[in-house]
């Protein structure tokens, strides 16, 4: 082990919470008992209560000492769904990043760990630079987090593959439901700016491919991403073709579907004024807007004059997508790994890293990954999304993103029908 400065350690959690979350934060105090506290390097590690919000008090309050936690209750922790320590949204500027240096410095803490999203590795990056500058040694290491599956260098990231699992769950069941009673079905699924988590919703099919037309489709029969440009006409003419000739229709659509103008769906449907969030965005998840604004239009502009409106119907999946507590066996394991990744990377000497996931194989029934490290400039405020090759025609998703996402969510089940 090379020589490194002695203090303790510190790791928080930043961002919505996961199914999974809780195993990076079990992999990175295991990394530290194997490695940086086993040499003697580390005396004590610290849990932030509610991210960096915590460790800014004046107080020790915000911080909880997890250096004895006993193994039996780490792992049952590291099973539970959502943040153990607590979360935040607040996204640290430079002063509050000068105040989370200042924290450091008063409670020896020399290892940074902080689980988050593309704005958590800013954070690590802003500190990281600011230490640098006051010649105050400290190691910044970002454990990536984000069902939005939207970090850059990632193929994908922990929370992504249990969110995704859940959807083409509940795509499945609301699938036989929709084809049991008909009418037209609308599913709004998370997603602002990337749509990952609503193309799961294609692996409800299972590996049927009935054609091209959305009407030849298994259901879903249609799934729209905010990386395509939304219209209403052809959203229209799309469910109208399907349920002209099924009787029913089974939509997955993005939170985040914008015109091709790039301006946000949602909010032009709204019913009443939306709510904005702590960054001054319209509140998508869990208001229902999207989703009863669609059904209005749809009731609306397909009901033939005199005749009977068809049966439409909309669910806003929201926060429930988040910590369903059955994760995908696969995002279990690498959430872990990639906190432990993070503690030898800080072992090996690495002043600053964010953590990423690579596919080693994608062998049917051999899929396999690593975790390797990137600049955290690399992944800090960027966003990834849905790349072309993943995407079929304005309303569906293609073959080679079923391949990339399928053997992430562990196993689904398969139904038959009379």
């Amino acid at each position: 082990m090379p020589d490194l400065v002695a203090g303790n350690a510190v790791i928080g959690q930043s961002g919505g919470p996961t199914a999974v979350i809780n195993q990076s934060l079990a992999g990175v105090i295991e990394g530290l008992r194997a490695g940086l506290a086993a040499s003697g390097k580390v005396g004590r590690i610290f849990g932030m209560r509610h991210g960096v919000r915590g460790l800014i008090k004046p107080s020790t309050d915000g911080l909880l000492d997890l250096t004895a936690l006993d193994r039996a209750k780490l792992e049952a922790i590291a099973r539970a769904p959502s943040a153990a320590l607590g979360s935040t949204r607040d996204k640290p500027d430079e002063a509050y990043c000068e105040k989370i240096l200042d924290s450091c410095r008063r409670n020896d803490i020399r290892y940074f760990f902080y689980i988050g999203g593309n704005d958590s590795a800013d954070t690590c990056r802003i500190v990281s630079e600011k230490a640098s500058t006051s010649s105050y040694e400290l190691r910044c290491f970002h454990v990536p987090k984000t069902i939005d599956n939207d970090l850059v260098e990632n193929d994908h990231t922990p929370g992504f593959p249990s969110a995704a699992r859940y959807v083409a769950l509940a795509l499945m069941g609301d699938g036989l439901d929709n084809a049991s009673l008909g009418g037209i079905k609308i599913n709004v699924i998370m997603g602002r700016n990337a749509g990952f988590l609503t193309a799961a919703a294609a692996l409800a099919r299972g590996d049927v491919a009935l054609g091209s037309a959305p009407q030849d489709r298994a259901a879903p029969h249609l799934i729209y991403l905010p990386e395509v440009p939304f219209s209403t006409d052809a959203f229209l003419a799309d469910v109208e073709a399907v349920y002209a000739k099924l009787g029913r229709c089974q939509i997955a659509v993005s939170e985040g579907i914008r015109d091709a103008h790039g301006e946000e769906i949602g909010p032009k449907l709204m019913r009443w004024p939306g709510e904005v969030d702590a960054h001054g965005n319209v509140q998508l998840s869990g208001s229902g807007a999207l989703g009863d604004g669609l059904a209005d239009l749809v009731k609306t502009q397909l009901t033939p004059k005199g005749g009977k409106a068809p049966r439409v119907r909309a669910d806003t999946f929201g926060y429930i997508q988040r910590c369903w507590p059955e994760p995908s066996p696969v995002d279990r394991g690498e959430a872990r790994a990639v906190g432990r990744y993070a503690a030898e990377l800080a072992a090996s000497g690495d002043a600053s890293a964010s953590v990423i996931i690579v596919r080693t194989s994608n062998a049917p029934d051999a899929y396999r990954s690593d975790c390797a490290r990137a600049e955290l400039a690399a992944v800090a405020r960027r966003t990834r999304h849905v790349p072309p090759e993943f995407i079929s025609g304005t309303n569906d998703v293609s073959a080679a993103f079923h391949a990339y996402c399928r053997p992430l969510v562990g196993e689904l089940p398969k139904f038959e029908r009379l």
